[in-house]
């Protein structure tokens, strides 16, 4: 009887393991044919194709002075570059890692993608806030409600930002958002493209 007792109490902590787990996993965006993965982690494993354990700096593709733009045109802009280069070198790259700064890493993967792993990921916090970028939440959500509808790009920079990192750019909506974090009137950030980000809610809260 105990046993049966501790089978279902092991169980039950397990399901709410993995759903807690799940939680924070999200699906990420596909990008000229590669999958980015930004400020989150690939839950497939991999080898990294440039830098031989460095990151490749991402000014070298970003020339040309980008004044605020938006964090998805330089992902694209990136991307383009190093698919680029890798079609050149004649290297596979199947995705790129961004963490922090100004540095992305191209990897490959080094397994066969399933139903559960392909573009899955598991996303990072920012000023103590689940942030997804560029990718979808693996729960249900909706948007929380602001009367200004958002904070709006503009309004969260100074005039004349150059080559800003995205997590620069991100930090500054985290720091918006972190009263409403702390308050639990959102669960976490999401970003997908333009120039806002919104606080949402997941729906089984």
């Amino acid at each position: 009887m105990k046993k049966n007792v501790t089978l279902i109490v092991l169980t039950i902590f397990l399901t709410f393991n993995s759903l807690a787990q799940k939680k924070y996993f999200a699906e990420v965006y596909v990008v000229n044919g590669v999958e980015a993965y930004i400020l989150n982690e690939p839950v497939r494993p991999y080898e990294i194709v440039y830098g031989k354990g460095q990151s490749i700096n991402w000014s070298s593709y970003l020339t040309g002075g980008l004044i605020n733009n938006s964090i998805s045109t330089k992902v694209g802009k990136f991307i383009k570059g190093i698919v680029k280069k890798a079609t050149k070198d004649n290297k596979q790259i199947d995705a790129v890692i961004y963490t922090s700064g100004k540095n992305v890493t191209a990897i490959k993967f080094t397994d066969e993608p399933t139903s559960e792993t392909k573009q899955k990921a598991t996303v990072h916090r920012l000023n103590g806030i689940p942030t997804y970028v560029m990718c979808e939440p693996y729960n249900e959500f909706r948007v929380a409600k602001s009367k200004k509808g958002g904070i709006k790009w503009k309004s969260a920079f100074t005039a004349g930002l150059i080559n800003n990192s995205i997590e620069q750019d991100l930090m500054k909506f985290a720091k918006k958002y972190k009263k409403m974090y702390t308050k639990n009137q959102i669960d976490a950030l999401y970003y997908t493209s333009g120039k806002s980000c919104d606080g949402i809610i997941f729906d089984n809260n």
